[in-house]
């Protein structure tokens, strides 16, 4: 029997998140496979009036290339491939690999290069070329991770992705428009005060366009204006290495001092290039159903009463070049009472404290108000 939940996930993807018109390409990427939702994907598409098209990955197998690949090969994989995603329209990609540490192994000279011929000329292409959205989809593996039996995950799961964005959309409005006023941002709690200004830096929404689950709204900071330090308190998995007790010591943009659980390999990461030790986005996580950390960069940075503060590129599809780097890593850290606790404040005014909003206008943000 179909799950009604997955119908009306695919349904939302094509009609509300890549806004489907008759006669777009769609190109549907799996990364892993999960047949039920590439399946409604394919329906719906043609529902509409689009044409679906299927691409399958394996990182099993990624990781046998990357192994032993060369500049040469590397180039030749993102001339291919961009081939196919210049004529696309919309693009869908579906995480469901068994292993989030697939990768992990993979040499970090070997990364950087795929990073730089491959990953960012075909991400680049994808995401400000097309309209697109990434999503996890519900498994075995996911659930172990989130330490949730698969049948409680799955729940979870269709409690986050079918949320009402359209509500949420209109309500992040008000705190676009209190970012797009700011100057200086503080943010205070345990390990941690850092200081930065947002002044004439654009300010986004993120409400089931581009990710699901989604649930943020995110500027970028004033490249040389972070100053203090900060202290994660989530783990966070980057190219398949787990993070964790991640603490950095800024000063004038740049991060200065980095310590975690295996700092010669955080700084080595850090260490990407020019860009990497500086700040590319500060968002504010909104979701009121994603709680706590599950080691997910998509759901970790939309846990309600959570930022994240970004080491690397300004995000994808923002205006300007004040930070560039190969490296983009959301680190985040969540305020409410059982983490510890903390406050974010806009120009010496509270505006949240323990997770919750404080003003009026942004207290319809609060977890009792979107759920």
């Amino acid at each position: 029997m179909k799950d009604p939940r997955v119908e009306q996930l695919a349904k939302n993807l094509i009609e509300y998140s890549v806004r489907l018109q008759p006669g777009e390409k769609l190109l549907i990427e799996l990364e892993g496979l999960e047949i039920p939702l590439a399946k409604e994907l394919i329906r719906q598409a043609y529902a509409v009036g689009g044409i679906p098209f299927l691409l399958i990955n394996n990182h099993e197998l990624l990781r046998e290339l990357l192994m032993g690949c060369n500049e040469e090969q590397l180039i030749a994989m993102a001339t291919y491939d961009l081939t196919r995603v210049k004529e696309m329209q919309a693009y869908i990609l579906i995480r469901a690999g068994e292993n989030m540490n697939e990768l992990s192994g993979v040499s970090p000279e070997k990364m950087a290069l795929y990073r730089k011929l491959y990953s960012q000329k075909i991400i680049g292409r994808r995401y400000n070329r097309t309209k697109w959205c990434i999503l996890r989809y519900p498994n075995h593996a996911m659930a172990q991770q989130a330490n949730m039996s698969t049948e409680d995950f799955e729940d979870f799961y269709f409690n986050v992705c079918n949320l009402d964005y359209s509500k949420m959309d209109k309500e992040m409005d008000h705190l676009v428009a209190l970012m797009d006023q700011t100057d200086k941002v503080r943010i205070s709690g345990p390990g941690t005060d850092v200081t930065f200004s947002i002044k004439n830096m654009p300010s986004f929404k993120d409400a089931g366009i581009m990710n699901l689950p989604d649930g943020e709204v995110y500027t970028m900071p004033v490249k040389e204006s972070v100053n203090g330090y900060i202290s994660y308190n989530t783990p966070s998995i980057k190219e398949g290495f787990t993070y964790d007790n991640i603490r950095f010591e800024i000063q004038n943009g740049k991060i200065i001092h980095a310590t975690a659980n295996d700092s010669d390999q955080i700084n080595r990461l850090l260490d990407t290039d020019q860009g990497a030790r500086y700040f590319g986005e500060f968002g504010i996580g909104l979701n009121p159903y994603i709680e706590k950390p599950m080691k997910d960069t998509l759901f970790d940075e939309k846990i309600w009463g959570s930022y994240h503060l970004t080491p690397g590129c300004v995000p994808v599809g923002s205006p300007g070049n004040q930070n560039w780097s190969e490296l983009h890593w959301d680190i985040v850290n969540i305020q409410r009472s059982d983490f510890g606790g903390g406050e974010i404040w806009f120009d010496d005014i509270l505006i949240r404290k323990d997770g919750f909003f404080i003003p009026e206008t942004l207290v319809g943000l609060n977890p009792e108000n979107l759920k």
